[in-house]
């Protein structure tokens, strides 16, 4: 109390200069809070606020004596045996116990900052901190000085209302706080409803809890409609599209005008169809075909025109940069674009004229790529094929435009043929795919299987993203034409020489001389594998030790596909950054030169790659729900499968007849098991029984939690009685 009054009375006494050494004492006295400006003014009882002060502290933040992002920090110095205390921008990886790691791409280490020094910071959230070393090891502490970016706006939780207010309780362990909700918000949400609420006020800069409004009104814990929803809320995706955004999309227009027509290569009267899946319906690709005069062939890759429709800047342009992508769940699309684009104005349906941007080659009569030609086109689509129709073609050499494509079939298999050549990497997995009754409750599981109409538009989108790419870097060779390129590293040798340790106990030998004798080691590996079914692990343990491919304005190549230049053209009607190649080739070609800020482009680059990695989050884990609830029917039930991990908890096995996984526990074996390093086998303690990688196994459904995503099996005839006998 006396330290309290001596404040107050040398505040309302003291001049400028004293006044700005009692502010210094107080931030020193909270060094692991950042605190506000009118905090500060009532730790000083300082009247009219923030306005005396202001000035004051303005002073000393252009003096580098204190820090100030929203709120203010003492800069410490390593003369006051502190540590050198620096700032950095990173993303909060919150602990389910409410702490969080930020992880900053500049550091080594991430930053740990305990739950009272986040300072309102949300899981996921780009945050500006000040950190500083620890004498407890390399790991530095710090604390969260400014939100930069939030990573959701929404979450989905349980509503409690109470007679003059409503709280908010997410579902997300990770996230870390209530929310106050007031009661003219509620949206017609009772006590203990499921909702979807958006913060409308994060509090930033208080300790009050963000305050938030009902948007929509959910379904029923374990339903499957609702655990979608969730998955996709809980990754950073609104479910609904903002009401400036649907008008806009209302109001464009499907008319083609002379002037459109004008200024784009009419290519109505060639022969062009596009093939598909048999569910689609946002057609953002087609092929066209014809024989030239000179005998050579033309083949033209159309893609839907997005940013024809997409104004730079508009309310459509930054919702479909803030979703980045479009995110495919078992059951569902939640599109980038309103329906009206998706699958209406930009979808290249059969029978209508589209606006499509184009990448047009001339073939000669060694399969050589002699001309290429770039541009906005108008084109009709005369057919729309699935890939089963397609392939019946290529397997009878009969039907609709039989000819056009089995030539384009041949030319796409040269390409192949070249690819592989160059060193590509041939990543094809098992992909699960699930037949849902009404309801979409999975009634069976089976893989999809890749043939050759799959291969040969994949063959034509590689191509057209390459050269795209490499069109815009040759451009800019004397001086450097920003772009979006799509990146693939090399591998981290570490990691490579731990996976040649783990496959030769399989009996498997890499090569890890070069990056390109560890890509022919990986399709030799894959080769094998169709006689050794042990290999056939090694392939998802080879793509973890690969780096992820993501969008930058730095161009190193594609490690992966061979390419020293490629890029994303083929697909903006689900992927922003295509929408932005297509601007900036549309603003570079013939003899235009046009250079975005590489700066501003390269931040926009990583928003998309983080946007990606959380779709493919979704996926998977819509993937684990449904493979989960398709067990479910069948506890009790016994199956055939091969050991696919191994922990120090138990044996993971995938089911060899619908690829679905679970967990035997150890504690489900009448033995104690011994893990070597490796992580290949596991060795009873009592028995000497070996289990190891790839090995087949017997296995009973005994457990399927939807809500944990895990399955639980029980070993199946793997001890005897005289196993059994020797353990006692």
């Amino acid at each position: 109390m006396k330290r309290k009054k001596s404040t107050k009375r040398v505040a309302k006494k003291i001049g400028n200069n004293d006044l700005r050494r009692e502010i210094i004492k107080i931030l020193k006295r909270n060094p692991s809070v950042a605190l506000p400006a009118k905090l500060i003014s009532k730790k000083l009882s300082v009247k009219k606020n923030t306005e005396k002060i202001k000035p004051i502290l303005d002073e000393l933040v252009a003096s580098n004596v204190i820090i100030e992002k929203g709120r203010f920090v003492y800069q410490y110095k390593d003369t006051e045996g502190l540590g050198d205390r620096k700032t950095a921008v990173g993303k909060v990886d919150m602990t389910r116990r409410g702490a969080a790691f930020i992880l900053i791409d500049e550091l080594e280490n991430d930053v740990f900052i305990t739950e009272h020094k986040l300072h309102g910071a949300f899981n996921g959230d780009t945050v500006e901190i000040q950190y500083w070393p620890t004498r407890r090891g390399k790991r530095p502490e710090g604390q969260v000085i400014k939100v930069v970016k939030r990573a959701n706006s929404q979450f989905i939780g349980i509503v409690k209302i109470s007679e003059k207010f409503a709280f908010f309780i997410p579902s997300n362990e990770r996230v870390n706080s209530d929310m106050f909700v007031a009661l003219k918000h509620l949206n017609g949400a009772k006590d203990n409803d499921i909702v979807v609420v958006e913060v409308i006020d994060w509090k930033e800069g208080t300790s009050k809890s963000p305050e938030a409004k009902v948007m929509s009104l959910m379904g029923q814990t374990g339903d499957s409609d609702l655990e979608m929803k969730t998955i996709l809320i809980n990754n950073g995706f609104n479910l609904e599209f903002p009401g400036q955004v649907l008008q806009e999309a209302n109001n464009l227009s499907d008319e083609i005008t002379a002037e459109d027509l004008a200024q784009r290569r009419d290519m109505r009267a060639v022969t062009t169809f596009t093939i598909d899946p048999h569910d689609a319906k946002d057609f953002d690709d087609a092929l066209s075909y014809r024989v030239l005069e000179n005998g050579n062939k033309e083949i033209g890759v159309h893609i839907a025109d997005v940013a024809h429709y997409i104004q730079e800047g508009s309310a459509l342009d930054k919702e479909a940069f803030e979703r980045s992508t479009s995110v495919y769940l078992v059951d569902r699309v939640l599109p980038m674009l309103p329906e009206r684009l998706s699958n209406g104005l930009c979808s290249l349906r059969p029978n209508e004229d589209k606006f499509t941007f184009s990448a047009v080659f001339e073939f000669d009569e060694t399969d050589k790529i002699v001309s290429r030609w770039f541009g906005r086109t108008l084109t009709h689509s005369d057919r729309r094929f699935t890939y089963e129709e397609a392939q019946e073609v290529i397997e009878s050499g009969a039907g609709d435009f039989s000819n056009e494509i089995l030539e384009m079939d041949r030319i796409s298999k040269v390409l192949r043929k070249g690819k592989f050549k160059n060193g590509a990497i041939n990543f094809e997995t098992d992909e699960v795919r699930f037949k849902l009754d009404e309801e979409a409750k999975p009634i069976g599981v089976y893989l999809k299987v890749r043939k050759d109409a799959h291969m040969l538009i994949e063959d034509f989108m590689l191509l057209a993203n390459k050269e795209v790419a490499w069109y815009v870097s040759e451009k800019g060779k004397e001086k450097e034409i920003p772009f979006v390129y799509r990146v693939h590293d090399e591998p981290n040798p570490d990691k490579i020489a731990n996976l040649k340790s783990f496959a030769l106990e399989l009996g498997f030998e890499i090569n890890i001389e070069s990056p390109k004798s560890i890509a022919y080691s990986f399709n030799s590996m894959r080769e094998q594998a169709e006689e050794n079914e042990a290999l056939k692990l090694l392939t998802p343990i080879a793509i973890r030790t690969m780096a992820k491919a993501i969008y930058t304005s730095e161009n190193i190549g594609h490690y992966g596909l061979a390419f020293t230049h490629y890029t994303h053209f083929t697909s903006p009607i689900r992927r922003y950054s295509d929408v932005l190649v297509h601007r900036l080739l549309h603003k570079n070609l013939e003899g235009n030169i046009y250079r975005t800020d590489k700066e501003e482009l390269e931040l926009r680059c990583k928003h998309i790659s983080e946007m990606e990695r959380k779709a493919m989050d979704s996926e998977r884990e819509s993937v684990r729900y449904k493979q989960v609830e398709y067990l479910e029917q069948h506890i009790g039930e016994e199956f055939m499968g091969k050991i696919s991990g191994i922990i120090d908890r138990g044996i993971f096995v995938e089911l060899n007849e619908n690829k679905c996984e679970g967990m035997v526990e150890f504690i489900r074996i009448p033995e104690p098991f011994e893990i070597p390093e490796s992580r290949l086998k596991a060795v009873g303690i009592t028995t000497g029984k070996v289990f190891k990688m790839g090995q087949e196994v017997k296995v009973k459904v005994v457990d399927a939690d939807k809500e944990k995503r895990q399955v639980s099996f029980e070993l199946l005839d793997e001890y005897t009685f005289e196993d059994f006998d020797n353990m006692n």
